[in-house]
């Protein structure tokens, strides 16, 4: 455990830890020829850190397609089904990920993983990353609420036993920085598939490469 008071790292996945963003570029463009349509550059850039629900309401908008609570639940299956495909295949690592993980446990520093991503394709992803290196993994199913809601990172904040503020988070969209800053913990933005602009509390970063714990640390300061 660090002395230094910062006592948690709470990672984001998808954009943050794994390039998974473009396998859900193609699955979601897939999806929306299926359904006959062609999915927008805008419609997907909303979809980026949001959960499946919303993304699909994102989805059929988009579109101009009217739904039903059952078309919703055909279309999640069908994309819950062709990603998770697409997640077997393989997904690479963002540029430094897998360093900066080593780098938070050879300081003896407890991880969070938080994601919106639902538990059966999180599960898929935990075969690239390694579930025995987080101490905590929140899904976006196992939540009432997921980002922007600060939900997420509270319960992964309380299962590992520490207060939000005691916690750095690592996100790369607006939807979850905005979960992470409104649960009350430090951050620190890598942008992935969306632009971020600064922000009081918000420290920016191009990559994860070369991150360092004096770096975390000082993101917790701030």
């Amino acid at each position: 455990m660090s002395d230094l008071g910062l006592r948690a790292v709470l990672w984001d996945m998808d954009g943050t830890l794994l390039d998974s963003e473009k396998i859900w570029d193609i699955s979601l463009d897939l999806l929306a020829e299926h359904l006959g349509g062609e999915l927008s550059h805008a419609g997907r850039e909303a979809m980026v850190g949001s959960n499946m629900a919303h993304s699909l309401t994102i989805l059929f908008s988009d579109l101009g397609l009217a739904y039903e609570p059952e078309d919703l639940i055909q279309a999640g299956k069908w994309l819950r089904n062709k990603t998770s495909e697409l997640f077997d295949q393989g997904i690479d690592w963002r540029p430094g990920a897998r360093e900066a993980l080593d780098m938070v446990a050879a300081a003896g520093v407890p991880m969070a993983l938080v994601t919106n991503t639902e538990r059966v394709l999180t599960e898929r992803a935990l075969g690239t990353l390694g579930r025995s290196r987080f101490d905590a993994i929140i899904c976006g199913d196992e939540v009432e609420r997921g980002k922007p809601s600060p939900e997420p990172y509270l319960k992964a904040a309380a299962e590992l036993g520490f207060a939000p503020g005691d916690c750095v988070a690592i996100e790369d969209s607006p939807t979850g920085s905005a979960a992470a800053e409104s649960a009350g913990c430090a951050l620190l933005v890598v942008p992935c598939a969306v632009p971020m602009s600064p922000a009081p509390g918000r420290v920016l970063r191009e990559s994860l490469e070369g991150l360092s714990w004096e770096d975390l640390h000082a993101v917790w300061r701030r």
